[in-house]
Protein backbone atom coordinates (compact mmCIF):
# COMPACT_ATOMS: atom_id res chain seq x y z
CA UNK A 1 0.00 0.00 0.00
CA UNK A 2 1.20 3.50 -0.75
CA UNK A 3 2.40 5.64 2.15
CA UNK A 4 -0.74 7.64 2.95
CA UNK A 5 1.18 10.37 4.73
CA UNK A 6 2.81 11.33 1.42
CA UNK A 7 -0.54 11.94 -0.29
CA UNK A 8 -2.54 15.16 -0.39
CA UNK A 9 -6.23 15.37 0.42
CA UNK A 10 -8.40 15.65 -2.67
CA UNK A 11 -11.61 17.68 -2.99
CA UNK A 12 -14.80 15.67 -3.43
CA UNK A 13 -13.17 12.35 -2.52
CA UNK A 14 -15.72 9.52 -2.60
CA UNK A 15 -16.71 7.60 0.51
CA UNK A 16 -14.87 4.37 1.32
CA UNK A 17 -16.28 1.51 3.35
CA UNK A 18 -15.97 -2.22 3.86
CA UNK A 19 -12.73 -3.91 2.86
CA UNK A 20 -11.35 -0.74 1.23
CA UNK A 21 -11.68 1.14 4.53
CA UNK A 22 -10.29 -1.83 6.48
CA UNK A 23 -7.22 -1.93 4.22
CA UNK A 24 -6.61 1.80 4.69
CA UNK A 25 -7.05 1.42 8.46
CA UNK A 26 -4.33 -1.24 8.52
CA UNK A 27 -1.92 1.41 7.22
CA UNK A 28 -2.41 3.56 10.32
CA UNK A 29 -1.27 3.33 13.91
CA UNK A 30 -3.20 0.58 15.73
CA UNK A 31 -4.45 3.32 18.08
CA UNK A 32 -6.97 4.41 15.41
CA UNK A 33 -10.34 2.73 15.41
CA UNK A 34 -13.17 2.96 12.91
CA UNK A 35 -16.64 3.44 14.38
CA UNK A 36 -19.87 4.45 12.68
CA UNK A 37 -18.26 6.18 9.70
CA UNK A 38 -15.60 7.90 11.78
CA UNK A 39 -11.94 7.39 12.64
CA UNK A 40 -11.09 7.99 16.29
CA UNK A 41 -7.87 8.11 18.25
CA UNK A 42 -7.35 9.08 21.87
CA UNK A 43 -4.06 10.32 23.23
CA UNK A 44 -3.17 10.06 26.92
CA UNK A 45 -0.73 12.84 27.73
CA UNK A 46 0.63 14.66 30.77
CA UNK A 47 -1.07 17.69 32.25
CA UNK A 48 -3.01 20.16 30.17
CA UNK A 49 -0.20 21.73 28.14
CA UNK A 50 0.73 18.55 26.23
CA UNK A 51 -2.79 17.91 24.89
CA UNK A 52 -3.14 21.59 23.94
CA UNK A 53 0.25 21.58 22.17
CA UNK A 54 -0.63 18.46 20.19
CA UNK A 55 -4.05 19.92 19.32
CA UNK A 56 -2.35 23.03 17.93
CA UNK A 57 0.05 20.93 15.83
CA UNK A 58 -2.89 18.91 14.48
CA UNK A 59 -4.85 22.12 13.77
CA UNK A 60 -1.97 23.59 11.75
CA UNK A 61 -1.62 20.35 9.80
CA UNK A 62 -5.37 20.27 9.15
CA UNK A 63 -5.26 23.81 7.79
CA UNK A 64 -2.49 22.85 5.35
CA UNK A 65 -4.49 19.80 4.26
CA UNK A 66 -7.81 21.68 4.18
CA UNK A 67 -9.37 18.75 6.03
CA UNK A 68 -10.46 19.38 9.59
CA UNK A 69 -10.94 16.91 12.45
CA UNK A 70 -13.01 17.24 15.56
CA UNK A 71 -10.70 17.73 18.54
CA UNK A 72 -11.76 17.21 22.14
CA UNK A 73 -9.23 17.93 24.82
CA UNK A 74 -9.01 17.99 28.55
CA UNK A 75 -6.50 17.50 31.28
CA UNK A 76 -4.28 14.60 30.21
CA UNK A 77 -6.10 13.62 27.03
CA UNK A 78 -6.91 14.58 23.46
CA UNK A 79 -9.42 12.82 21.23
CA UNK A 80 -9.21 13.17 17.45
CA UNK A 81 -12.18 12.26 15.27
CA UNK A 82 -12.16 12.26 11.47
CA UNK A 83 -15.04 11.99 9.02
CA UNK A 84 -16.04 13.68 5.79
CA UNK A 85 -19.44 15.24 6.30
CA UNK A 86 -19.99 15.94 2.59
CA UNK A 87 -19.48 12.24 1.79
CA UNK A 88 -21.55 11.03 4.73
CA UNK A 89 -18.69 8.96 6.17
CA UNK A 90 -15.05 8.14 5.65
CA UNK A 91 -13.05 9.07 2.57
CA UNK A 92 -9.41 8.49 1.68
CA UNK A 93 -8.80 12.05 2.93
CA UNK A 94 -9.61 10.96 6.48
CA UNK A 95 -7.02 8.20 6.30
CA UNK A 96 -4.46 10.56 4.74
CA UNK A 97 -4.87 13.06 7.56
CA UNK A 98 -4.78 10.27 10.16
CA UNK A 99 -1.47 9.04 8.71
CA UNK A 100 -0.04 12.55 8.87
CA UNK A 101 -1.25 12.91 12.46
CA UNK A 102 0.53 9.62 13.26
CA UNK A 103 3.79 11.24 12.14
CA UNK A 104 3.32 14.08 14.63
CA UNK A 105 3.88 11.61 17.45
Amino acid sequence: MANLSRERSQPDAPAVAGEAAAELLRGLSPDWRSEEGRLRREYRLRGFGEPVALAVRIALLAEREDHHPELRLGYGHLEVELTTHSAGGLTRNDFILAAKIDELG
